[in-house]
């Protein structure tokens, strides 16, 4: 099983649009406490865990917190020139996730 882990919807809704595989996708609703993460990703142990946010200062701090409370989780990036994953083209997503071995919408590749 696997777990995408955002921070927005609108973030959530363009990666879903790009999957060929079903995998639980979670926001985090911007930044957040270690309680409030664990709490949120409990009924996630055991799974892989991918985190792909945005190029920001906020998105930044998510990533740091995941690193240190969740060492195995996979990290994804998004260019900087895009900033946020909800407007990153979704040729660039797609690539990104197919990079970490997620299925993704074979249109969107190439």
């Amino acid at each position: 099983d696997k777990v995408l882990i955002v921070e927005g919807s609108s973030d959530k809704k363009r990666i879903a649009f790009l999957l060929a595989e079903p995998i639980e996708i979670v926001c985090t609703n911007g930044t957040i406490s270690p309680y409030e993460l664990e709490e949120l990703l409990n009924p996630y142990e055991g799974w892989d865990m991918f985190v792909f946010v945005d190029a920001d200062d906020s998105g930044e701090k998510i990533r740091t917190l995941f690193k240190r409370e969740f060492p195995l989780a996979i990290h994804l990036y998004t260019e900087k020139v895009y900033k946020e994953v909800a407007t990153t083209p979704y040729k660039v997503l797609a690539e990104a996730l197919f990079g970490a071995n997620i299925k993704v919408r074979s249109e969107y590749l190439h």
